[in-house]
């Protein structure tokens, strides 16, 4: 007679004794991290009763966090900074490898190193164990090994998360959100020689906010340390946001199926709340690079799969992100006055999190005839936006805007830094401060009392327009005796990688910047989406 599940757990559960290190073929005596292949035998294949795929593995391998260390805006811009302060390489290096090259950088910490990150490279020639551990980038055995020592704390934070490297092989932990019995755990210790156990900590914010929440420390000609730059903070941002009571970072970025659906395709039971391992996220550029130039910068995914994860991504974007709206309209006296209102739907700023990205408002208005009477905010084919000081010249910016009345004015919803002198800069490591942060903020996001890690910066702190959850932006147009009916146009638009921080790069005779400004060059035409749009015709 065929065997149950239950009987078979049973006996499984009787071939380890309790406390005893079952054999671990995939790892070594003192491996601390194995790659994803040990756990996508069992976590792929996962069909939900409605018959969506939801495969573990699969909606993992062709994500930003199975590509971090292959993503090659990431390798010019480290490559960057390590030119722009050579005596720091080593630290760069290092501190850069944290959160892109995290397995390969832990083990090399463990054994009294410190992380690399070129010698790694290229992706398709990794040879050594290590090699291979650093081109997989944030994968399953880094973030279920996470301990809740000390999250949510300013220690954890830049990468600085607690994994238990004492436990020998075939003892060490990895964390999920269920239970699971002792059969189930002898599969899975078999398999992946990781002991699975039940913890909440898993689903929280403060898991994300590891790698998520980072410091950058400004160097100069020595390589000294002379300031602090909150790079990203989007955990902080929700934390100060009316989100913090009501939807976690996993809630928007790991959707939950609905109903129960297994978890393993090996014996695995009906589970409620299992989370989607899609990582949504705002990056739906780089998935495409990753195709289109699969060749040079080797994916771990297949072309469909990250076309999907492309499309996914910035339907998620305009779906989730963001309303705009054109309201009171009025044209007399030979001028056209309008109001455009956006509205951010996010649980952090928009952007948020690494300061390349921008959002700004795109508006055009045609007389009957369809002759442009007012643009602003035009997108070019470079990747530029038309009126952009910014994009124009790099020593300048375009500022926050209350009213806006030439086509020369741009309201983009951006970060800005400058250096130790206030000059503009897109260098990480020589940025002391933001001389401009006017990205929309999330609901309840008081300006008055946030901390100075997550302020508004700049003219959008006394816009009394601009505050937690919209900005209202006041247009003043010449109608140069032009006839109506008049057609409105507003669109708020994104891009995930800005036309100055790729540009800058072209200063830099490397690999990798060279590469990535040619990649840029070429696709320039794909860098930015219309997250939402609103027009209508005025008599």
């Amino acid at each position: 007679m065929p065997r149950t599940h239950a009987t078979l757990l049973a006996a499984l559960a009787l071939t380890v004794p309790a406390g005893a290190a079952a054999a671990a073929p995939r790892a070594g005596a003192d491996q601390l991290f194995v790659l994803s292949d040990a756990c996508m035998a069992c976590h792929n294949g996962l069909i939900t009763a409605r018959g969506e795929d939801i495969s573990i593995g699969t909606d993992w391998q062709s994500s930003m966090m199975a590509h971090s260390a292959r993503d090659p805006y990431w390798q010019a811009a480290v490559r960057r900074e390590v030119i722009d302060h050579p005596s720091a390489r080593a630290a760069i290096e290092d501190e850069c490898s944290i959160c892109h090259m995290p397995m390969a950088r832990f083990t090399a910490h463990a054994a009294g190193g410190e992380g690399e990150i070129f010698a790694h490279l290229p992706a398709a020639f990794a040879a050594t164990p290590l090699d291979r551990l650093a081109v997989a980038g944030v994968s399953c055995t880094t973030c279920h090994q996470i301990t809740s020592t000390n999250l949510g704390d300013r220690s954890s934070f830049v990468g600085r998360f607690d994994i238990d490297a004492a436990a020998p092989t075939g003892q060490r932990r990895v964390f999920g959100p269920f239970e699971v019995d002792a059969g189930r755990t002898t599969v899975m210790r078999s398999a992946s020689s990781f002991v699975p156990a039940q913890a909440d900590h898993v689903q929280s914010s403060e898991l994300c906010a590891t790698c998520h929440t980072l410091y950058t420390h400004a160097f100069d000609e020595q390589g000294e340390v002379i300031g602090e730059l909150p790079e990203q903070v989007p955990y902080l941002e929700w934390r100060h946001s009316s989100y913090r009571s009501v939807r976690g970072c996993q809630s928007c970025h790991m959707p939950v199926v609905e109903g129960e659906t297994a978890i393993s395709a090996v014996l695995g039971q009906p589970r409620s709340g299992v989370s989607r391992h899609v990582f949504r996220g705002g990056n739906f550029f780089m998935p495409r690079v990753l195709n289109r130039y699969a060749d040079e910068l080797a994916p771990q995914a297949q072309p469909q799969e990250l076309e999907t994860t492309a499309r996914r991504t910035a339907q998620h974007l305009q779906q989730s992100s963001a309303t705009i709206g054109v309201e009171r309209v009025r044209a007399a006296d030979g001028r056209f006055a309008l109001e455009v209102e956006v509205a951010n739907l996010a649980g952090h700023k928009l952007p948020t999190a690494y300061p390349s990205r921008r959002v700004w408002i795109h508006v055009e208005v045609e007389d009957r005839n369809g002759r442009s009477l007012f643009s602003s905010g035009a997108l070019a084919p470079d990747g530029s936006i038309a009126g952009n000081d910014n994009d124009d010249d790099p020593a300048r910016f375009e500022p926050h805007h209350a009213e806006i009345s030439d086509p020369g004015e741009v309201q983009i919803y951006e970060a800005i830094m400058a250096d130790p002198d206030g000059r503009v800069t897109t260098g990480l490591l020589t940025a002391v401060r933001f001389v401009k942060d006017n990205r929309l903020l999330p609901d309840g996001f008081d300006k008055a009392t946030a901390d100075p890690d997550v302020a508004v910066q700049g003219r959008a702190a006394g816009d009394e327009d601009f505050s937690g959850g919209r900005d209202r932006v006041r247009y003043k147009i010449a109608l140069d005796g032009a006839e109506g009916p008049y057609r409105v146009l507003a669109e708020l638009v994104y891009q995930p990688i800005a036309f100055r921080w790729a540009r800058n790069l072209a200063a830099y005779e490397a690999d990798e910047p060279d590469r990535f400004v040619r990649i840029y060059d070429e696709m320039s035409e794909l860098t930015g989406i219309v997250l939402a749009s609103d027009q209508l015709v005025v008599p």
